[in-house]
């Protein structure tokens, strides 16, 4: 058995849906799959002493985990005010405008095509809600529209599919660029070392105590598989597929079409730095 202590991040054990922080809360939607992992952790997040709340990704369109939302939130004294979410992926927003009718919320995105109201979500963005204070962070690069949610009392991130709780995340060609997610990396790197962030709340997986540790190991891999990407095209694999069956050998090939996505924005990448 490994020592979770000793993974990236130092992954907390146990049971993902419930507390998490002081302020935040994870209901965890039934939809595990390689690619989601255990499912997508929908966090409701609030002060202790206020009885207004606010959810991030209310997950996929399956009503029985939105309704199961909406009554954790009501059984801890809350009601939901605002809907926010860090990206469009389906296993994330595909329930929200669902879920925006079964609480009257509404539903803030960097999307203009997610929003549902007059308001979006841009970087520097400060969303207060019944004393709650979360800071927008632009973290793109999985897609282009990723968005972080800071929440300083807590010294946590919520940071969707850009840092997961568990594995690596995927840039999702063509939408989804590397040189913007090493750039979104680096920005919540400096959350780490400047705002004394160290937890990170995911979109998939456990909790992360060790924020800037996960950062800097999604930084060193980002660095190794790039390497190993310019080898691989150097030694005359050229196409996306054949870099991912060289480079990803020894991953599970179910998740060979994901990794292309990678394989062809790392290959993008190298591409526009003039080094292919």
């Amino acid at each position: 058995m490994t020592d979770a202590s000793a993974l990236p991040g130092q992954p907390r054990g146990g049971v993902l849906s419930g507390p998490a922080t002081e302020r935040a809360v994870n209901v965890l939607a039934p939809n595990p799959s390689l690619m989601t992992l255990d499912g997508t952790n929908t966090w409701i997040v609030a002060e202790p002493d206020s009885d207004l709340a606010v959810v991030i990704d209310p997950g996929p369109l399956d009503d029985g985990h939105l309704r199961n939302v909406v009554d954790t939130a009501e059984k801890a004294g809350k009601r939901i005010a605002l809907t926010l979410l860090t990206h469009g992926h389906p296993d994330h927003a595909e329930g929200a405008a669902r879920f925006a009718e079964l609480t009257a919320t509404r539903v803030r995105a960097l999307d203009p095509a997610l929003r549902l109201g007059d308001e979006g979500l841009a970087a520097g963005d400060v969303i207060t809600v019944g004393g709650l204070e979360l800071r927008v962070v632009p973290t793109p690069g999985h897609t282009a529209d990723s968005l972080s949610f800071h929440l300083p009392a807590d010294r946590a991130v919520l940071t969707g599919d850009t840092v997961l709780g568990r594995g690596t995340t995927v840039v999702a060609h063509p939408d989804g660029r590397l040189g913007d997610y090493l750039d979104s990396l680096r920005r919540l790197r400096s959350l780490t070392v400047d705002d004394g962030v160290h937890t990170v709340l995911p979109g998939h997986g456990p909790v992360l105590e060790d924020a800037q540790g996960a950062v800097e190991f999604y930084l060193a891999h980002r660095a190794h598989r790039l390497a190993q990407v310019e080898t691989a095209v150097e030694n005359g694999h050229r196409t996306p597929a054949e870099v991912v069956a060289h480079v990803y050998a020894d991953v599970d090939r179910s998740l060979w079409p994901a990794a292309e996505l990678s394989v062809r924005a790392q290959l993008d990448y190298l591409s526009e730095h003039g080094l292919i």
